[in-house]
C-alpha cells in the first residue's frame, strides 16, 4: 500500500471539516462532484473544471482535481452533451475525482478566496459584510492609505498580472476597502453601507457604473478568474499537506 495515498472518503472529509459546506445556500453542489478512484495520491487545483484544465490533470498524473467552479449548477437542462459530455468522458475514462467548492471556497477566513486574494494585495480584514458574510472589509496591512484610486488600480494590476477597469472617482483616497472576489457585483450596495472608500470584485454591470459614480466610491473590476485564483490552491495545498498527499495547482488563463 502506498503510504503516500489516502482514501477518497478521507479526503471528501477533511474538506467538509475544513470548508463547512452545510453553512452555505448555494447554486452548485459542494463536495464530491465526479466520482474516481477510491485511494488518491495526487490532486490538481485550478480554477474551474474545464476541459484544458481536466487534460492537463491527465497529464500530470493526477487522480483527483480540486475547483472553485465545477460541473453542476442550477438551472441547467440536465442534459450530457456537448461541452458537458466532453469533460465527463475524459474524467470517467481516467478515472479522475472532481471536487468542487464554490461559496465555502470564498468564505473560509484564511484560505478561502477573499482571504487569499487579500493577503496577494497585502490587506487585512477587518469585518466581514454582505450574504452569507462572503464580503471582506479592511484596509492595507501596513496602515497606509492608497493616495487616490489610480494608485490602487496600478498596484492591483501589478499584483495581479492583468488589466482594471475602474468607475469613479480617479482621485479618491483610498482608506477602507470592500472585496469580494468573482462575480460578486451585486454585493457593491453592501459595500456601500460600509462606509467603504473601494469595492473590489471581479465583474461589474451596468448599474455599478451608475452607483459609483453617484455615490462616491471607487468601483474596481479585475477579473473574475484573476481574483479567484488563490484559493483552491491554498485549500489544496492545507489539505495535502494534512493527508501527505501531492499536490499542483495548474491556472487555465481566462480573460474574463
Amino acid at each position: 500500500m502506498n503510504p503516500d495515498m489516502c482514501e477518497r472518503a478521507e479526503l471528501l472529509q477533511a474538506l467538509n471539516v475544513l470548508l463547512q459546506p452545510e453553512r452555505f445556500k448555494d447554486y452548485s453542489p459542494n463536495g464530491l462532484q465526479v466520482e474516481g478512484r477510491a485511494r488518491v495520491g495526487k490532486i490538481v487545483s485550478g480554477v474551474t473544471a474545464s476541459r484544458a484544465l481536466i487534460e492537463a490533470a491527465i497529464g500530470a498524473q493526477a487522480d483527483t482535481i480540486f475547483v472553485h467552479h465545477g460541473l453542476f449548477w442550477r438551472g441547467q437542462d440536465g442534459c450530457v452533451t456537448g461541452w458537458m459530455k466532453q469533460r465527463l468522458a475524459l474524467l470517467l475514462a481516467h478515472d479522475i475525482n472532481l471536487f468542487a467548492y464554490h461559496l465555502p471556497l470564498d468564505a473560509h477566513p484564511m484560505l478561502g478566496n477573499n482571504a487569499q486574494l487579500g493577503l496577494q494585495l497585502g490587506w487585512v480584514a477587518q469585518a466581514r459584510f454582505g450574504e452569507q458574510d462572503l464580503g471582506f472589509l479592511g484596509q492595507r496591512a501596513d496602515g497606509l492609505s492608497y493616495e487616490s484610486a489610480q494608485s490602487l488600480v496600478a498596484h492591483i494590476q501589478v499584483a495581479l498580472g492583468r488589466p482594471v477597469v475602474l468607475v469613479g472617482d480617479q482621485n479618491k483616497v483610498i482608506r477602507k476597502i470592500a472585496w469580494c472576489s468573482g462575480g460578486a457585483q451585486g454585493y457593491f450596495e453592501a459595500a456601500l453601507a460600509t462606509g467603504a472608500d473601494a469595492f473590489i470584485t471581479g465583474e461589474i454591470s451596468e448599474p455599478q457604473a451608475h452607483y459609483a459614480r453617484e455615490c462616491g466610491v471607487a468601483y474596481l473590476a479585475c477579473g473574475h478568474h484573476a481574483s479567484e485564483r488563490y484559493g483552491a490552491p491554498a485549500v489544496a495545498t492545507h489539505i495535502a499537506a494534512q493527508l501527505g498527499l501531492a499536490h499542483e495547482f495548474i491556472d487555465i488563463d481566462n480573460p474574463a
